[in-house]
């Protein structure tokens, strides 16, 4: 060993960070572009939808096209988060580039014609599939290819949703990894913050969910409310363990009775319909993010914040709806689906138990999210981002739903050398 060995090994390293982190902005300026393009088009089909509600019944159609595309170009991407999630795990971090032009043709098909579905799932596979051509490219292998593929799911996180600190807690939680690495911290970062940046520079515009002034309580008002919010937790968690079950039964039930893969998205479809048209029930219909200018009626996230603003079952619709469209194989995420299920859970349970129904309605809104994704520490940053960092009772509501979402998953954290080490009683984020 020669003397200057010892000291070529920091420099090493420190240009191995210096790389990584420039890869990961380039990711995330190349992610940013790609979700802005992909929520213009998404706004554009769901106009669309409101336009030609008819559209509805096209799509099982919509199913068989989207199953047919990964059927003839999908062999292996299939899994979609699942995959992501596999290769940040093991050595190998192999995605491929023909994820992201797969799953958002998919998404926009799924909200062409009415299915109950969101967006995270397109822009974190947007994301982790630049992220696994750059790698390939930039020849990053081991630790720096899944720190790459971490920072592509930080970089569709924060830019779909305008919060890149959520998106670099989610990029840490959501892959199971074991042990929160530290080393992905700075890479993830700079591709949630280049990813934000870069879709708002591109026109990109979130709503603003505000639930601040009507929080103020005084000492035995802030006591009593607390008391009520861990049955409301509960509730939240229930919920979002009710969607995981029934959309894994959706799954299990169709792999076991349609053999052939690009037929499920299309039993899905029918199913879609046949509810539409048995129950007459169309505002668990599309995203749910925004109100439809030609029925004002309609519940949406636009609304829920506001007394009288969601029905008293707008949530479980909602629910049914994403579990069949989600769990048949229909492309897009689920999050904003859980947003909308939180909050019109929470709007409900504000009437039982009189508390005030932003507050109610906000907490729900990431709680169930969290819960329904094994994700608290994601909901509980996601939350403070959306809603506010200064309101006093969303601080403390908050951490009370972290608390019921940790010990309802039996989980516990250690602080250990290198990171934070969750156990879990689960592999897989869904």
């Amino acid at each position: 060993m020669t003397a200057g060995e010892p000291r070529a090994r920091p420099v090493w390293r420190a240009a191995g960070a210096v790389s990584s982190l420039a890869a990961a902005g380039l990711l995330g300026a190349a992610t940013g572009v790609c979700v802005a393009l992909f929520l213009w088009l998404l706004r554009v089909v769901t106009e669309a939808f409101w336009q030609f509600p008819d559209l509805l019944y096209l799509l099982p159609l919509a199913g068989l096209i989207s199953g047919l595309l990964y059927q003839w170009a999908g062999r292996g991407v299939e899994r979609g988060n699942r995959l992501i999630f596999e290769q940040i795990r093991n050595q190998e971090g192999v995605v491929p580039l023909r994820m992201a032009p797969l799953v958002l043709a998919g998404t926009l098909l799924t909200h062409l014609c009415g299915g109950s579905a969101g967006r995270e799932g397109t822009a974190v596979q947007i994301g982790g599939s630049l992220a696994g051509g750059l790698g390939r490219w930039l020849r990053f292998s081991g630790t720096r290819r899944q720190t790459l593929l971490q920072s592509g799911l930080a970089g569709g996180f924060g830019a779909v949703f305008g919060t890149p600190l959520a998106g670099i807690v989610y990029a840490c939680e959501a892959p199971q990894t074991g042990r929160w690495r530290l080393q992905a911290l700075g890479p993830c970062a700079a591709a949630a913050v280049v990813g934000h940046l870069t879709a708002t520079a591109c026109g990109t515009t979130h709503a603003d969910y505000s639930i601040a002034g009507g929080t103020e309580f005084s000492v035995r008002t802030w006591l009593q409310l607390h008391g009520l919010l861990l049955p409301a937790g509960l509730a939240f968690v229930l919920a979002g363990r009710l969607y995981v079950g029934l959309s894994e039964s959706v799954g299990a039930v169709l792999t076991r009775h349609v053999r052939r893969s690009w037929l499920r998205p299309v039993c899905g479809g029918l199913v879609l319909v046949l509810l539409v048209s048995s129950t007459g029930q169309t505002e668990a219909l599309g995203l749910g993010a925004d109100g439809n200018p030609g029925q004002p009626q309609l519940t949406s996230l636009a609304t829920v914040f506001s007394s009288g603003g969601a029905g008293w079952w707008s949530w479980w619709w909602k629910l049914i709806f994403t579990a069949v469209t989600v769990g048949s194989g229909l492309r897009g995420g689920e999050v904003t689906p859980l947003f909308y299920i939180g909050a019109t859970l929470g709007h409900s349970l504000s009437r039982l138990l009189d508390l005030p129904v932003a507050l109610l309605s906000g907490l729900g809104f990431v709680t169930v999210f969290g819960a329904a994704l094994r994700v608290p520490a994601t909901s509980l940053v996601l939350g403070l981002e959306l809603f506010g960092w200064r309101d006093a009772g969303l601080w403390t509501g908050l951490m009370v739903m972290l608390l019921v979402q940790q010990v309802a998953a039996g989980r516990s954290w250690k602080l250990r050398q290198g990171g934070v080490e969750p156990r879990l009683n689960r592999n897989d984020c869904e």
